[in-house]
């Protein structure tokens, strides 16, 4: 039987070469210090603590370095969860929760906006914005990637690459994990790529067009279809 305890187990367990793992591992060049990978796990445990009903898992490919890198959970922004975000409640995600930053506003690899407010991820505001207008995303709704974890550039850490075969072939077994912690969730794949690396690994699932590269309107005209209202 899977627990949330066992879950963060497993994804603190993860070490590989050109991977970072924000539930584990500590950058100097940009970490606020050691905890940081204890603030990271601490998000993640709360995040899922307030979805154990949820009834849908939203999917990308990897984790990116603007978003869960710092804030430990998948497609979220540090920026929404410290309330610096224009559009998102930061509450709608992890509820009342005292949030501290990853990323050293000190730190040279930042630009001084985000030494001011933290990291911020176009995608992240667009999926928040349209889960938040249906009312879902504090409760019904986990966000999730099928790499759950940071693949980078070789020689820069704040970088974003694609997930080799191998690393997705590793990932799907963390997603399976998820889906054995919140069985019987609808799994909606966030844009083609992810779709078709679901399919591929016989998962079934639900496409909808991605929010990048001028596909927003498209995402929130798709999950409002799938979730009904207006987008």
């Amino acid at each position: 039987m899977m627990d949330i305890t066992t879950f963060i187990d497993k994804l603190q367990s993860y070490q590989s070469p050109l991977v970072f793992n924000p539930w584990r591992e500590y950058a100097p060049s940009c970490d606020i210090g050691p905890e940081a990978p204890v603030i990271r796990s601490a998000n993640l445990r709360r995040y899922l603590e307030l979805r154990q009903d949820a009834h849908y898992l939203f999917i990308a490919e990897a984790l990116g370095y603007q978003g869960g890198h710092f804030s430990g959970i998948a497609i979220t922004s540090e920026r929404i969860l410290l309330g610096n975000h224009a559009d998102v409640e930061q509450e709608s995600v992890l509820g009342t929760w005292q949030y501290r930053r990853t990323s050293d506003p000190k730190s040279e690899l930042l630009n001084n906006t985000q030494k001011l407010k933290g990291f911020n991820e176009p995608t992240d505001t667009v999926v928040w914005n349209a889960l938040n207008r249906h009312g879902l995303a504090a409760r019904d709704v986990i966000l999730w990637n099928i790499f759950p974890f940071h693949p980078f550039k070789e020689s820069k850490l704040l970088s974003n690459r694609t997930p080799t075969t191998p690393e997705l072939d590793v990932g799907v077994e963390y997603a399976k994990m998820l889906l054995e912690l919140v069985p019987k969730m609808q799994i909606v794949a966030i844009g083609q790529k992810a779709a078709t690396t679901l399919q591929r690994y016989e998962i079934d699932c639900t496409a909808v067009p991605h929010p990048s590269m001028g596909g927003a309107n498209r995402f929130r005209a798709a999950v409002a279809e799938l979730l009904g209202g207006t987008p």
